[in-house]
Formats: structure tokens, C-alpha cells, sequence
């Protein structure tokens, strides 16, 4: 099986530990083997320490799996987002003339957890075309005064050179959240690094560079940053009708039965998440399996896992948890004992430290009770 000319980190040939001359070597050997577009691009780029700890990070589009038709829902959001990110990045002649058409310089997806924004940034990445710089904030991170600026740079310097590209910061509340005066100096200036240099690349009326960054927690972000990011977009619980849509594309190619009724199972799942979804399909699809050994140790002969059945899905439904419930009684329980640890008449921090990381032990443990009871 081959490997992907960009990949991260770990599965990329070579590990942290080796020189940027070790680097070096192993990107004369990827455009060797593979000299496809992006790699192309990639050989252009004045390599050197800096950018190859974020060349890691870059990810082909050609390797990249996902695609606007397998994402169940969201049609009006992915139209809007072929309208504004992607047209202008596979059609730049059409938006080369004015200011009013110039491309984005940024986009902003956030909404609840599981809901498929990380799988729609990716999605953007492959139907552009563009290079997808996957931004980790550790990699950004040096204990060198300086360097992380220098890191910032790179991850911009880079994308120019590979362009058309996606600079993506999943999270970006962690990273680029609101300022504060108790901020260590050198996320400070991180910060102000990665802001400069946004609006740096964004006077250049051809670039196609665009920062597109993920979020739950929209309202932790700092202002600078909402003003960078004009376009935001929701992207919330799926209704019923994008519940079955989603399940009608997890169980595409799948081994399944020819009548089951996608609207109703979608009406039995009301709250969940696409990726709560997925998990459902993922528990339903083990009963085959199960009736099958069942047979075998009964003495029956062995034949194919039968299909998956509407009955199958039907079962986990009833013993399953949506992500919004499970947060909601988490939260819940866990409100309860950070209550009963306040009214302790220690003021010592360290004692209340304890308490709280036992608070979350013990209202794991009883999630995990609860879940092993529903099981049985």
C-alpha cells in the first residue's frame, strides 16, 4: 500500500528525531515517486527547518477521502461554501477582477460536538482542489523564545507556496481565543504573529490562501479573530430529514436490508449528532456477527453474516445515549459535587484541586455504571 506523499507526522517516513537534511532527502524522494501537482508545488518551496516541521502537517487533497456527497444534510451550507471557498479557488479567473469577488480570507464552522464540522473541512479541501495545512497547535509550540513566531511564519510561507491551500485550525478557541492580561508572553505574541501576517497575505487580491478554523465555542474567540473570519457558519444538529439522509450515506455499500424505512429511524433518533449516528450504525452492524457464532456454536453450517436489518438498528436505539444527553447528565452530575466541595471550609488549593479531578473520576465512573447496566 502506498503512502501518502503528505501526510502527518507519524506516518510521513521519517519521525522528529532526524535532521532536516534526513527531511530534505525524503522529499527528493516523494517528488521522485509521486510528482503529482502538490508535490510539484512542494518542490518549489525554499525548504528549511522551520517549514518542514510544518510540511508534516500538509495534507494532499488527491489523499483525501471525503467529499461534499458523503456528508449527509447540510445542502444550503454546502452550497454556500462551493459558492464562496470553492469557486474561487478551482475558477480564480472568474474572481480576479475587483474587490467585491476577491477570495475569502476566512471561515469560520462551529456548532455542537460530532456534528461534522473537521469532516467538512475536509470535504472543502478535496472538492478545491486546495492543499490542506492540518495547523496543530503543538507543532506551533517552542520552548525557544522566538521560534514559535517563526513557526507561525512558516505555516504562512507555506501555504503561499503550495497554493491554492487551506490553512485549518481545528479547535481554534484553544489557540486563538480571547486575549487576556494572566496570557503567558509568548502566546501573546503568537497571536499577534498569526494576526499579522492573516492580514498580510489577504492584500495580495490573487492569493488563494484561506484560514478555515472549527469550533464549539464561538464565543470564547477573540474579536481580532471573529473580524478575520466575516463568514460563520452553523452547523447544528441535523433535523430528521439530514438524520436520514446521513444514514442513508453511512450505509451506502454496506451489507443491508432493502426495506428499511430511513425516515423512521431518523424520527427514533431526534438529538443526535452525525458522529452518534455513525456509532449507532457501527453497534447495530455486530448483531450479523452475533447471529452468526450463535448459529456456529449451535451446531448450524456456516454461511454469510446475514444483512443488516431495520430491527437491528431498532435495538441499539434503545440502549443508546445521544451525545446531548450524555453531556447534559455529565454536566449534571458533575454540577452536584463541584456544590458539595464548595461548601467544605477549606480554602486550600490544592485540597480543592483533588477534589475536582475526584469529582470527574467518580461521575465517570457512574456514566460507565449506567451504560453497562443499559448493555445487560
Amino acid at each position: 500500500m502506498r503512502r501518502s506523499p503528505f501526510t502527518t507526522l507519524g506516518g510521513s517516513g521519517f519521525d522528529g528525531s532526524q535532521d532536516a537534511e534526513a527531511r530534505l532527502r525524503w522529499f527528493e524522494h516523494v517528488m521522485r515517486r509521486d510528482m503529482d501537482a502538490p508535490v510539484r508545488r512542494l518542490s518549489r518551496m525554499v525548504s528549511g527547518e522551520v517549514e518542514d516541521v510544518i510540511a508534516c502537517d500538509v495534507v494532499n487533497p488527491d489523499h483525501i477521502d471525503v467529499e461534499f456527497d458523503s456528508i449527509g444534510g447540510l445542502e444550503s451550507i454546502k452550497q454556500a461554501l462551493y459558492e464562496l471557498v470553492i469557486l474561487p479557488m478551482r475558477r480564480p479567473e472568474l474572481f480576479s477582477h475587483g474587490k467585491l469577488l476577491g477570495p475569502q480570507k476566512g471561515v469560520l464552522l462551529y456548532g455542537p460536538p460530532g456534528t461534522g464540522k473537521t469532516m467538512l473541512a475536509k470535504a472543502i479541501a478535496k472538492e478545491s482542489g486546495a492543499v490542506f495545512i492540518n495547523v496543530r497547535i503543538s507543532n506551533l509550540m517552542s520552548k525557544w523564545f522566538g521560534d514559535a513566531q517563526k513557526l507561525v511564519a512558516a505555516v504562512f510561507s507555506l501555504a503561499h507556496k503550495l497554493q491554492p491551500a487551506i490553512i485549518f485550525i481545528d479547535e481554534v478557541d484553544s489557540f486563538l481565543g480571547q486575549r487576556k492580561t494572566s496570557d503567558h508572553e509568548a502566546l501573546t505574541n503568537m497571536k499577534t504573529e498569526f494576526m499579522a501576517l492573516w492580514d498580510g497575505f489577504t492584500t495580495d487580491q490573487n492569493a488563494r490562501v484561506m484560514v478555515l478554523a472549527a469550533t464549539n465555542r464561538p464565543s470564547e474567540l477573540d474579536e481580532a479573530i471573529l473580524r478575520r473570519l466575516p463568514q460563520a457558519f452553523e452547523i447544528g444538529f441535523p433535523d430528521r430529514k439530514e438524520r436520514a439522509e446521513i444514514l442513508k450515506v453511512i450505509l451506502s455499500g454496506e451489507k443491508v436490508e432493502d426495506n428499511i424505512d430511513y425516515d423512521r429511524i431518523a424520527s427514533l433518533c431526534d438529538g443526535y449528532t452525525g458522529s452518534d449516528l455513525f456509532e449507532l450504525c457501527k453497534k447495530a452492524a455486530y448483531f450479523p456477527i452475533r447471529d452468526l457464532l450463535n448459529d456456529e456454536k449451535s451446531g448450524k453450517p456456516s454461511k454469510e453474516p446475514r444483512p443488516l436489518s431495520e430491527s437491528d438498528l431498532e435495538k441499539v436505539i434503545a440502549t443508546s445515549k445521544k451525545t446531548q444527553v450524555a453531556a447534559n447528565e455529565y454536566n449534571s452530575l458533575r454540577s452536584q459535587l463541584v456544590g458539595l466541595s464548595r461548601q467544605t471550609e477549606t480554602d486550600d488549593y490544592p485540597v480543592q484541586a483533588a477534589i475536582s479531578e475526584l469529582s470527574k473520576l467518580v461521575v465517570s465512573q457512574i456514566l460507565n455504571l449506567q451504560a453497562e447496566n443499559q448493555d445487560s
